[in-house]
């Protein structure tokens, strides 16, 4: 399993995950965390004993519970951390508020809804310049394009 992080090395106790199954999330215990190269970890899980019984688990979305999530540095944040927050951009003020974080391989973007408008900002370091989790606010500086992208 790929581990979308910064160190993997902080999930090498988790003792059990949620695993998405129909729609309902259900809890699954660990027998052994190997963490690998390239933030990769591989799991065993109890009572997944052979391939068939790991087939009808593989490709779901895993999830931990947020209690058990690592804690991280006032300057980290976690994608669900940012749903909620207010979006201000650097030429135009406020933008909206993030509707989603729309996790696409590396590629992660910020949905922002301005009153019925949609706007995706590409959460990248060049676009983000910070993230303040107190005031629940994120500051950008965007092509004034991009904001207008999706408008009618």
């Amino acid at each position: 399993m790929f581990l979308d992080v910064d160190d993997t090395r902080k999930y090498a106790k988790i003792d059990h995950i949620l695993v998405e199954l129909n729609g309902v999330l259900t809890p699954f215990f660990l027998e052994t965390v190997n963490l690998k190269d390239k933030n990769f970890v591989y799991l065993k899980i109890e009572g997944v004993d052979d391939q068939n019984a790991a087939s009808e688990l593989a490709g779901s979305d895993i999830y931990l519970p947020l209690e058990d999530l690592p804690k991280l540095k006032d300057d980290e944040y976690y994608l669900h951390d940012l749903i909620g927050m207010k979006v201000i951009d650097t030429t135009v003020g406020e933008v909206g508020t993030v509707e989603k974080v729309l996790d696409y391989n590396n590629n992660p973007l910020l949905q922002i809804m301005q009153n019925t408008d949609e706007v995706l900002v590409p959460l990248i370091d060049n676009f983000v310049k910070q993230v303040d989790k107190a005031a629940k606010t994120i500051h950008i500086d965007v092509p004034e394009d991009l904001l207008d992208i999706n408008k009618a």
